[in-house]
Order: structure tokens, then sequence, then C-alpha cells
């Protein structure tokens, strides 16, 4: 009766495309056919494994042999993640709080998996990062989205979460600073009104920490400082340019880590051992990431001198990570298709805003400033030849 209908695809899988990832496809498949493309689509350093990484994990491979390890991660990677917060932040983490992951991504669901049920409500704000609002619902959590915009250099106040706690009771918030798409640093006077909001109404803080270490001119903070309720996720593939090995990790309240390691035993075993070898190494790279990042600050000037004469506007304070994200010129109407006609007459890559808001993105647009600082300068000189931009 039913072997030559289609299965239906679950209800929990109708989330939103990720279009940063269409787009790069999209000019994946240029660069394939011969085409000389520019990707400011996704944030992804084009800066190579620093060099303790290779030797660390060519000589981890030498012995020729690479397995599981404990769900909760590599002994020795979590004491020396545990005393990266003592380094950094001056805050003493226990290693029996952290958990590495396949990625934040991993992170995130495990976060999102441990701390909440179906139906639960999840404030996020918007323009924010897709992948939330799609794991999110894939889970049966609802999304709270709070809008941001200009008028409140794009951060999510405490007040704002007040108010929509007070409008329906919210059980977590997810704050990322800096921010992905708009690079905002939320001021640590108003993290720390989050946090204690938060903490003085039972609602579980998840502080998304991976751009930490980009961040230019303000001071980037640890939910960890403030509170110990906290959640933190945080990744080894932005500041430390190890994308692909997909390895990051939690700090995890006490009482969450147990059921954080049942889970993650079962859904991912553990995080690759390799990765696990290349991320404790990466520690020692200091030198090597932060020329990578004087690139970035490079291309940040860059980037803020030319977006408004490009006819851009309400530019998000580009305090941190490695975007810019502002509103359209006003020649286009719709962000989705001015994305694609650049991405055809200047064979540079942007991702339109719908991406980060389903409601006003629109008329806005993201530019990705992690690749090589010579390639952004290029595509800043083709879009200054593309009609309607600046004339």
């Amino acid at each position: 009766m039913y072997e030559n209908q289609p299965i239906p695809a679950s209800r929990r899988s109708d989330v939103d495309p990720f279009r940063a990832m269409d787009v790069m496809a999209a000019a994946n498949r240029m660069i394939a056919a011969g085409e000389d493309v520019i990707s400011l689509a996704v944030g992804q350093p084009s800066a190579p494994v620093p060099s303790v990484v290779a030797e660390a994990v060519g000589a981890f491979l030498a012995k020729g042999r690479v397995g599981y390890t404990d769900a909760l991660g590599r002994a020795s990677l979590r004491h020396r993640i545990a005393r990266h917060y003592g380094e950094a932040y001056g805050v003493e983490v226990s290693p029996e709080r952290v958990m590495v992951t396949t990625g934040s991504s991993a992170g995130f669901n495990l976060a999102f998996l441990t701390a909440f049920d179906a139906g639960d409500r999840v404030a996020i704000s918007t323009p924010g990062y897709p992948a939330y609002r799609n794991i999110l619902k894939a889970l049966g959590i609802v999304p709270v989205e709070i809008p941001v915009g200009p008028e409140d250099d794009y951060i999510l106040t405490a007040a704002a979460l007040e108010r929509a706690h007070w409008d329906a009771p919210l059980k977590g918030v997810l704050i990322a600073s800096p921010a992905n798409p708009t690079g905002t640093v939320t001021p640590l006077d108003e993290l720390r009104r989050l946090i204690e909001f938060a903490d003085a109404e039972g609602i579980v803080f998840v502080s998304d920490e991976i751009y930490h270490g980009l961040a230019f001119g303000r001071e980037t903070a640890s939910a960890l400082q403030f509170s110990e309720r906290a959640i933190v996720v945080n990744s080894f593939s932005k500041y430390y340019c190890m994308t692909g090995w997909r390895i990051g990790w939690l700090v995890l309240p006490p009482h969450l880590v147990r059921p954080s390691e049942r889970v993650g035993q079962s859904l991912y075993i553990s995080a690759p051992e390799l990765s696990q070898v290349g991320a404790e190494a990466v520690f020692g790279a200091t030198d090597e990431l932060e020329a990578v990042k004087l690139g970035y600050e490079r291309s940040r000037r860059l980037l803020m001198e030319a977006l408004p004469q490009l006819g851009f506007g309400d530019i998000a304070p580009i305090d941190g990570a490695f975007y810019a994200y502002a509103r359209i010129p006003e020649a286009f109407e719709d962000a989705t298709a001015l994305a694609k006609h650049i991405l055809e007459t200047a064979h540079v890559a942007a991702t339109p805003g719908l991406d980060f808001d389903l409601q006003r993105g629109h008329r806005t647009m993201r530019l990705s400033y992690a690749g090589d600082p010579d390639e952004i300068a290029e595509a800043v000189r083709r879009l200054r030849a593309v009609p309607g931009l600046g004339s």
C-alpha cells in the first residue's frame, strides 16, 4: 500500500534553510567552473591551522591509533580549557564542568537538550545566528525572538528581556557576544544585568562565546564571571582557525554535567580524538593567532570606511567577530536579489539578511571579513564597480 509513496518529512525538520551555506554552495559551483569568486558569505577563517597544531597532530598520528575518548573529552584538554578561564578571565573553573564537543553545534544541541523540555520558551535576539532558531525548533523548543536594531546598537538589553519574560514566562535566554551577524559586543554592565535578571527569575542563561578573542577595542567578559549557573558554549573554529576540525566545548553547571554526558554518549560517543589533540596544542599558538587577528583588523577598517560610501546604512557596531551587518543601499529593494546580482556581476558572495532576521532581513546583508585581507580589499574594489552601489 505504501511502497510507492514517499516518506513524509517530520514536522520538526521544517526549519528554514541556512542561506549563507546556499550562497557558499553557489559560489563554489562558480569556482569549480573556473570563475574567480571572492566569498564574504561565510564566517570561516582563511588562515591555515597554526603550526603547533599540525606538529602535535602529526606526532599523534605517527603512533598509529586514533580512537574514542570519554564522552566528556580527553582529560588533558578539559584541564587545559579550565586553565584558560583563569588566564583569560580570572575565573576558577573545575575541569569536571568542561565537556568537549563536536564543534559548538553539538554544544548547543547538548545544552538545549539537557536544560530545556519541549514547549519551553527560550529568548534569542533577532537578527541572530539562524541555527539557534532552527535547532530550538527542531527540538520542539519555542524560540522567542526579541528584535534589536540601530536604536539599541543591536544589543539585547536586560530591560527588553524583562519585558519579554513578563509578557510570557521564559525558561531560557541565549546571548552571543561578540554576536553573529552584527559583530556587536554586549557591554559588561549590560551583560551583568542580563545574567542577574536571569538568575533571579530562574531563567537558564546560555552564553555563546565562540567569537571571544576577536574583539576590537571593546572588552569581552565570560558569563562565568557573573554566575555559576550559566551554560557557556565555545569553539575552536573562529579565533583558533579550526573550523573543519569540528571541535568545541561547554562549561556546564555541575548538575548538568552528568545529563550532558549521558546524552552525548548516545548522540556523539565523543568528539574526534585527533581534533582534541590539535585543540589542546592550539593554546600554544597565541603569536600566530594574534597575527591573523591583525589581518581582520585591517579588513575591518576597510569595510568601516567603504560600506557608507557604497550606500549601506544602519551599520551595526563592528565591535568583534569578523562581520559587518547593514541595511542595503536604497537603489535595491531586496537583499536576496542584491546578493545574487553581486555574485553574478562582481563575483563577490555575501549573505542576505533573511538568514538572521525573518521579518526585516530582506533589507539587510552580512559581509564576512574572515578571509585574506588582500582578497577583502579586492572584493571592495569589485563592489565599487557595481552599478547602484555608491551611486
